[in-house]
């Protein structure tokens, strides 16, 4: 499951769970059939809706319109790949509740990555992109009705120069400031909502760049 700041060698956000800001230990993704294995539209969405709290297969094929069937065995294949677990304290009978496993996942540096590796890493970036677009325009066609949320829209555009090796410690302090504001526990107070939360950061290409 995606989430906290994604780039080559980026971090995976934590599960909604997470509680008082603690960060897990940083974990390689080396496998390109992990990335492949997130990098599908229907995991995609399945990854938003978990983003939310715990869920079952009925559950979870109640909100995205899918067969108990087809959930079921979407969360068991992201379980045996270490992006969900088990909830057993949910679970009733034969019924197993999920929830997004706490993570910091990392994918190799692009100069790191197998062409494999490449290919998946940007058929899932181009998903998520895509994805994050229409949450987006989802807020634009309801903001009318949101009443005070509606001015809870944040964008800021902006260019900082930096050496190389300043790259990677401007992201990690990205990533501490996530988890600084991170809710103490799962049950946040009842006026709060969840803020869909990207960076994305890239060289500046110039014209000499261009020609070379």
């Amino acid at each position: 499951m995606t989430d906290e700041g994604r780039a080559e060698g980026a971090a995976e956000q934590p599960g909604p769970e997470q509680a008082g800001g603690d960060r897990p230990a940083p974990e390689a993704i080396t496998d390109p059939r992990q990335v492949r294995l997130l990098a599908h539209p229907l995991r995609q969405r399945i990854a938003e809706v978990m983003r939310r709290g715990p869920v079952s297969s009925t559950t979870l094929a109640r909100a995205l319109g899918q067969s108990t069937g087809a959930t079921s065995y979407h969360l068991r294949q992201l379980a045996k790949h270490g992006f969900v677990e088990e909830v057993p304290e949910l679970g009733r009978g034969r019924e197993r509740w999920w929830r997004v496993k706490p993570s910091d996942r990392r994918l190799p540096r692009y100069s790191e990555q197998t062409p494999p590796m490449r290919a998946a890493v940007e058929e899932l970036t181009r998903l998520e992109f895509a994805n994050e677009l229409e949450q987006l325009e989802r807020f634009q066609r309801a903001r009318e009705d949101l009443g005070p949320w509606a001015d809870a829209l944040l964008f800021s555009f902006s260019t900082v120069t930096l050496t190389l090796e300043q790259v990677r410690p401007f992201f990690e302090d990205y990533i501490a400031l996530l988890y600084r504001y991170k809710a103490a526990d799962a049950d946040p107070p009842p006026d709060a909502r969840a803020l869909v939360v990207r960076l994305l950061a890239f060289p500046e290409i110039s014209e000499e760049d261009e020609r070379t």
